[in-house]
């Protein structure tokens, strides 16, 4: 189901995954998802950075170039409308629902664009961006005041995306509250070597591991990640490569047991 209205969140929700783009909850919490779903919880992703830019909206060189290179129109607000579609599938595949809000995704903030080039989309982030914290940081209260039984999931940050740290930053204020926030690792950047270290060393919070075996709803997971018909490719090369990454980062956990799979949260 889509939701259309931040008033539609209701207290019959007992999971909800703040995703900063269409596909990171999927992508790093699917078989979670699909684990909780298939107990009969009511499981909500919301997409931070939803929103669709104006028609004739003017985007940088890099921004274009971010779209051609993942097959979507050049044309911004149809670009995300077709990763709308794609979320939809997706996360409709795991049977949860989806609330999109409508900040823009950062390619698209500013005039001139703030981010122009991946040395500025995974490093700082631009000053013009940074009230969004604490703005944020209200929505996500708001959400949770409308569903208070449900745990709250957000990304860890890992791989420095503007946009990932944003939604950590601004999740951390509910975490700071004792709420019961839940931090994912955000794949398939933490897949890459030290990647989650140095994370947590620039955090620098103490910080407590918990894990969900997604043995059984693995497949299920890698389903839903190859709706994203147009990141499948970007992000991993192939679907192949996509279930080989999966399984190797999800096996690297238990080590001493092959064949079981694991998610992993992070709490302070």
């Amino acid at each position: 189901m889509e939701l259309t209205s931040l008033d539609q969140v209701n207290q019959q929700y007992r999971q909800v995954y703040f995703q900063p783009h269409f596909d990171d909850a999927v992508l790093s919490c699917g078989g979670s998802i699909a684990l909780q779903t298939g107990t009969g919880n009511r499981v909500l992703v919301v997409t931070v950075f939803g929103g669709i830019p104006a028609e004739g909206a003017r985007v940088s060189a890099f921004a274009s170039q971010t779209l051609q290179k993942m097959g979507l129109s050049t044309n911004p607000a149809e670009s995300v409308r077709q990763r709308r579609a794609e979320d939809q599938a997706a996360v409709g595949s795991l049977g949860a629902d989806v609330l999109r809000l409508d900040y823009l995704d950062a390619i698209f903030r500013g005039d001139p664009a703030y981010y122009q080039g991946d040395d500025a989309l995974f490093g700082s982030v631009n000053p013009a961006d940074l009230s969004l914290d604490e703005e944020l940081g209200g929505v996500f209260l708001a959400i949770y005041e409308r569903a208070p039984l449900a745990a709250l999931y957000a990304p860890l940050g890992v791989g420095h995306h503007v946009d990932h740290q944003l939604c950590c930053s601004a999740a951390d204020r509910l975490a700071q509250r004792k709420l019961n926030v839940k931090f994912y690792e955000d794949f398939p950047y933490v897949a890459n070597s030290g990647a989650l270290a140095a994370r947590q060393r620039e955090l620098n919070i103490t910080m407590e591991a918990e894990m969900v075996e997604i043995s059984g709803t693995v497949r299920q997971k890698e389903e839903a990640i190859s709706l994203y018909r147009s990141q499948v490719p970007s992000l991993f090369g192939s679907e192949d490569t996509m279930i080989k990454t999966i399984n190797s980062y999800s096996g690297s956990m238990r080590k001493a047991q092959p064949g079981i799979l694991i998610e992993r949260f992070w709490r302070w």
